[in-house]
């Protein structure tokens, strides 16, 4: 599962770490005008463009954190998160990684992934006070927080993110400024959610690669 074992040396680690940073901010980039394009239908439009600020920043601390522990290395990170992504994205975010990295070094020794990303995810619906059904990402984090509870193999995660992401478009949009839209919000996809979705894809494809699962 995803984080449940340990590279075979901090060597493995960190260039693990690298591979799966650079490999989400080369997703990110690819995708930015279909984000900003999603957003534009329902938001701001710039949804695209702040998620590929985030994690050019991330990128440029990748060997940085390459170096340091799993948990301290996701509190990292989701710090970087926070202050980089603009919107409501980035508290969001920031908040999963965060939360994930002091779930792991809580009792690193029991620590098991699967609870510690549920846990998470709990956080991430405080922090935006909303819940699943509502058109945000948390529509994509909660089946697939499921999903990982449940052992699913990283391979078939991957292949469910999308069509969490896909469930939104015929959702009414309860938060933010898509809220505003009311009925007219149906029809779209979350922005959110596709980012979401495509991050949890990458990482799902570069970790078994990496023989995680």
């Amino acid at each position: 599962m995803i984080l449940a074992r340990e590279p075979k040396s901090a060597i493995d680690q960190a260039a693990q770490i690298c591979r799966v940073i650079e490999a989400c901010r080369n997703a990110i980039a690819a995708q930015e005008a279909h984000l900003c394009g999603l957003d534009r239908a329902i938001g701001d439009g710039d949804h695209g463009t702040n998620m590929r600020r985030g994690l050019e920043a991330l990128a440029a601390e990748r060997q940085q954190l390459a170096a340091m522990p799993v948990p301290e290395a996701m509190i990292a990170a989701g710090t970087i998160l926070v202050m980089s992504i603009g919107g409501a994205a980035g508290p969001l975010y920031g908040t999963l990684l965060l939360e994930i990295g002091k779930g792991l070094a809580a009792e690193p020794a029991q620590a098991k992934f699967p609870d510690v990303f549920q846990q998470a995810v709990a956080a991430v619906a405080r922090r935006g006070k909303s819940h699943p059904g509502e058109k945000t990402l948390l529509d994509v984090l909660y089946p697939f927080s499921e999903a990982v509870i449940s052992d699913t193999p990283l391979q078939q995660l991957a292949e469910k993110a999308q069509g969490f992401a896909d469930m939104t478009i015929d959702m009414k949009a309860m938060r933010g400024r898509a809220s505003f839209l009311g009925e007219r919000s149906v029809g779209h996809m979350d922005p959110g959610a596709a980012s979401c979705a495509l991050l949890c894809q990458v990482v799902c494809h570069e970790l078994a690669k990496a023989g995680a699962a």
